[in-house]
């Protein structure tokens, strides 16, 4: 588990960069007191879905679904890995993916990117805190021949439980599909993060001169 964490979160920070590099000329002028202010008030947007989760929810293509969602915080950045899994009756899995959330002090929005086994890096998206909600606009289905734009709110955010609705366009923001997917999550297990995966510490073995 945790070598696929890894692979996950290497190649979603080197999308993260390709991308950055790719946008240079519209990257707005920021000092790093601006970067660091805005990633101080914005580092914890997402501490509510930390932590273990058993959900159920209704999607209008595939009917009622139900699932577990785990989230992690890591130990250098702050950025939030989760899982996300879809089960059957006999806890078979239909669908799972893998997700990196990292906050961008420069363009002042949480950048989101997923991994699914086989399907590379994909389903880029961005997201801001709105009062109480997490507002979420994020592609899915990029390496299937039908992609759609995803609208997602995460609301009633509590302590142990949160809601969580989203719309779909299916012709890039043209039109929309309200309530596509509507979903409860609570909680079964307390927030956590995973420390530094190469952490410092001193030489087991000397070196010769």
């Amino acid at each position: 588990m945790r070598s696929k964490h890894l692979v996950a979160y290497a190649g979603a920070l080197l999308l993260v960069s390709t991308l950055a590099t790719s946008l240079a000329g519209q990257v707005p002028s920021r000092t790093n007191e601006q970067i660091k202010t805005s990633y101080e008030a914005h580092k914890n947007d997402f501490d509510y879905l930390l932590g273990d989760w058993e959900f159920t929810a209704v999607n209008r293509q595939y009917g009622d679904m139900r699932g577990y969602w785990s989230a992690v915080r890591l130990a250098e950045g702050g950025e939030i890995l989760d899982e996300y899994r879809i089960v059957g009756d006999n806890g078979e899995t239909y669908y799972s993916t893998t997700t990196l959330r990292a906050f961008n002090g420069v363009l002042d929005q949480w950048e989101i990117v997923s991994v699914d086994k086989g399907k590379g890096l994909q389903n880029f998206g961005t997201g801001h805190r709105e009062g109480g909600e997490m507002l979420i606009e994020q592609k899915f289905g990029v390496m299937t021949p039908n992609p759609s734009l995803w609208r997602i709110r995460y609301h009633d955010i509590v302590a142990d439980r949160f809601s969580w609705s989203a719309d779909r366009s299916t012709d890039g923001g043209k039109t929309w599909e309200k309530n596509f997917q509507n979903l409860e999550a609570r909680r079964i297990g307390p927030p956590r993060s995973i420390g530094p995966l190469a952490p410092a510490r001193k030489p087991t073995v000397a070196h010769s001169p």
